[in-house]
Parts: structure tokens; C-alpha cells; sequence
């Protein structure tokens, strides 16, 4: 087999064994920083990552990673402009740049979201809808989302525009449901600003409920245009169970979903709880979340649009309590304001499920300082071929008298 170079996670040179069916776009992408290694050694390398930077905190358990390690994301996002002969063209940016790399199919994205751009790629010129170009504030069309739910087979288009006004719409939906009759809603999103981010605010549904629905780990979730939804559902029920079995639920306890987004886990662990407070930001996905708790009967969980930390001192100053905090922030981490609330609030167990190991051991050494201490580490291979890493840690606090027995053992 053939061998390359590459650091390991401690910054060292290794030799390993090379990808066999490596990407042919992976050097111009850079979406997929591990494609020159074989799916072990990518394995080997997230597991010595999380090991050098958490390993001080307790053991780390072997790293959970996928049986097949392709075509898993059930959210694909393509970028759309114009190649130097004015072709149209679409894809990802290029790691660091604005420069799109044309892409036909990906191997981490869902085959059939692949498709589905592609032939909107090809029924642009047919309407002469242009894309947009950033540098001369002309044409239209600036982006693609597709959202697929693996396990209803139900697909959400969302054609992100600069104008409000998008010509033949009708046609459009006629024609890309004629190439793609399983195609459940199609949006409109209209982004007019120069900015980096895809969505803008507004939405005009053009076909369908303007929702799809996917089932994990047994509950029915909505899913929205702009609502979070892990993009891997095999390995997020894979995650979430390991949580669970963390959080040791016995059906009395107060839990709290902080980042609870449409509120996944929260729900699935309402069924072991006495009571669930969900707690996010995002007001189009704590709608989506009341939709879910009702769709799927849950009565003992209740959610809240606020900023979790500001809930949680409000809780502790109004002498309010709670047994178990389940936590999965962005990938910039938690900051000291949520820390500090968290630490107020006191919680018997913190379950911390990151996608970044590098700002959770920063927020690990925090909590570790104030009476907290780790009791398991699990990492979990969500995003096959990439560098990121999802981990779970459970914390116990020390000041309070526990019986703990560690999951699995």
C-alpha cells in the first residue's frame, strides 16, 4: 500500500497508510483535510488529537467511526457564479478564498442533493437567470442549499437570491420537480447584502410546506431552512445515545437543553427526564421545536428563546435548580458569561458535547476549577475525511454527594 507523510496530533511526522480512492478535488477544495490517509489512520489520528488535548482530564474511550465513511451529510450548500468564460458554474469556495471549485459530486455529500444542483445548474440558462457575481453587484442566483432527511427521503431546496424577484419561478419548480419529483419543498431566500453569510433573513415559500421532516433516534423532528440540524444523522444517533447513557436519567430529573436548536436531544431525553428546559437564540428553530415536541407527544419539555446563560443566572438567582445540563455550543465554544451561569446553577452532571476538542478543553479547564471533574471522554467520528472531531464529556460536580457508576462498565 502506498505510504505518505503526514502530522500526527502531537506535530509529528509519521508515515500512514495513503487513501486508496482519494478525491480528485481534494487539493483544490479543501474541504477534506484528511483525504491523503486511509479511514484507520484518520481514526488513529482523531483519537491521538483528542488524547493530547483532553487526555489530561480523564482516559479518552476509542473513537466511534462509520462502517462506510461517504456521502453523509444530508445538508450540501453550493456557491454559484461564472468561470472565466462566462460559464456558469457551481460548487464550494476554495479553502481561504472566493474562487469556486466546480463540483459534480462530492464524496461526503448525499448523492441525490448533488444531483439536484447540478440540474439547476443546467436549468439557469434555459430561464436566462444569471448567478450573482459579488464584484459587480449583477445577477441572481448566489447559492443552494439542500437538506435531505435520510430516514423520510424528504428533500428541502432553498434558492438563495439577491432580489426578491425571481423570474419564471413557476417554470423553475416546474422544471426541477419534472427532472426531480421527490423534491418536497422548495424555498426562496433572498440575501440582497454583501456578506459572507448564505441566508438572509426573508423566505417566500414557492412549493410545499416550506419544512421537511427526518426521524432520529425515534423522534420526528421539522426541519427549517435557517433551523440547525446535525448533518449526519447515522453518527448523531451514535452521539446522542452515548450522551444519554452518560447523563444517567432515572425519569425525576430537571434537565436543561442548553443550544437546544429544534431540540433533538432534549426530546429524545425527554423520554428518560422528568422535565426538559429547552433554551436557544434562534427563534425560527425554537418554533420549529415547540412543532416538534407536539408532532411527537412530549408534554414535559418546554422551550425557551432566550440566551441559555442568562437563563441559567436568572434560575440561580431565583434559587431555581436543575440535575443535568446538556450542552452543545458552536464551534467557538462557550464563553465565560454561560460558564459562569453554569456554575451558578450548579448541576449535578454536565453532559459537554463539542465538535471542536480545542475550545472544549479551554472550557474543561474552567469548569474543572470550579469543582467540576471529568468522569468520561468519548470521541465520536461525525465528519469522515475532515480534521474536526465530536466529543462527549461527562462532569460531575464534586460538592455534592453522587453515586455515579461510569456508562458501559
Amino acid at each position: 500500500m502506498n505510504k505518505t507523510f503526514h502530522s500526527d496530533a502531537s506535530g509529528k511526522k509519521s508515515s500512514v497508510a495513503a487513501n486508496p480512492s482519494p478525491c480528485p478535488l481534494a487539493k483544490k477544495c479543501g474541504g477534506c483535510q484528511l483525504q491523503n490517509m486511509s479511514y484507520p489512520q484518520q481514526l488513529r489520528w482523531k483519537q491521538g488529537k483528542v488524547e493530547r488535548l483532553l487526555g489530561k482530564f480523564h482516559s479518552v474511550e476509542p473513537i466511534l467511526g462509520m462502517e462506510y465513511p461517504y456521502h453523509y451529510r444530508n445538508k450540501v450548500q453550493a456557491a454559484f457564479g461564472l468561470d472565466r468564460n462566462r460559464r456558469i458554474v457551481s460548487g464550494v469556495y476554495q479553502s481561504s478564498t472566493h474562487r469556486i471549485v466546480s463540483v459534480d459530486s462530492c464524496m461526503i455529500e448525499d448523492r441525490k442533493a448533488d444531483e439536484i444542483i447540478v440540474s439547476i445548474r443546467r436549468i439557469l440558462p434555459l430561464l436566462r437567470i444569471q448567478p450573482f457575481d459579488e464584484r459587480t453587484g449583477q445577477g441572481l442566483l448566489r447559492h443552494v442549499l439542500v437538506k435531505r432527511g435520510f430516514a423520510s427521503g424528504q428533500i428541502m431546496v432553498v434558492l438563495v437570491t439577491a432580489s426578491p424577484i425571481l423570474p419564471s419561478k413557476n417554470r423553475f419548480v416546474e422544471l426541477l420537480r419534472e427532472k426531480h419529483p421527490e423534491i418536497t419543498t422548495i424555498l426562496q431566500n433572498i440575501n440582497p447584502g454583501f456578506t459572507s453569510m448564505v441566508l438572509g433573513e426573508h423566505e417566500k415559500v414557492l412549493y410545499g410546506p416550506g419544512y421537511i421532516e427526518d426521524t432520529l433516534c425515534g423522534c420526528v423532528f421539522r426541519i427549517s431552512a435557517k433551523s440547525f440540524y446535525q448533518i449526519n444523522p447515522l453518527q448523531t444517533e451514535v452521539l446522542y445515545s452515548k450522551a444519554l447513557e452518560m447523563a444517567q436519567l432515572n425519569g425525576t430529573e430537571r434537565v436543561i437543553d442548553a443550544y437546544c436548536g429544534i431540540g433533538t436531544i432534549g426530546m429524545i431525553a425527554a423520554r428518560q427526564a422528568g422535565r426538559v428546559l429547552g433554551v436557544e437564540l434562534n427563534r425560527d428553530a425554537v418554533r420549529d421545536a415547540i412543532a416538534n415536541a407536539k408532532r411527537n407527544r412530549i408534554s414535559n419539555i418546554y422551550f425557551h428563546c432566550a440566551d441559555a446563560g442568562e437563563f441559567m443566572e436568572e434560575m440561580a438567582a431565583e434559587g431555581e435548580t436543575a440535575d443535568v445540563v446538556l450542552m452543545d455550543p458552536p464551534r467557538a465554544g462557550s464563553d465565560l458569561a454561560f460558564l459562569s451561569s453554569l456554575v451558578k446553577l450548579a448541576p449535578q452532571k454536565v453532559v459537554y458535547i463539542s465538535c471542536n476538542p480545542e475550545t472544549q478543553a479551554r472550557d474543561l479547564t474552567y469548569l474543572t476549577q470550579k469543582g467540576y471533574q471529568v468522569c468520561a471522554i468519548q470521541p465520536v467520528d461525525m465528519f469522515p475525511h475532515t480534521n474536526h472531531t465530536e466529543c462527549c464529556v461527562l462532569l460531575i460536580r464534586q460538592n455534592r454527594s453522587h453515586n455515579f457508576s461510569r456508562p458501559g462498565r
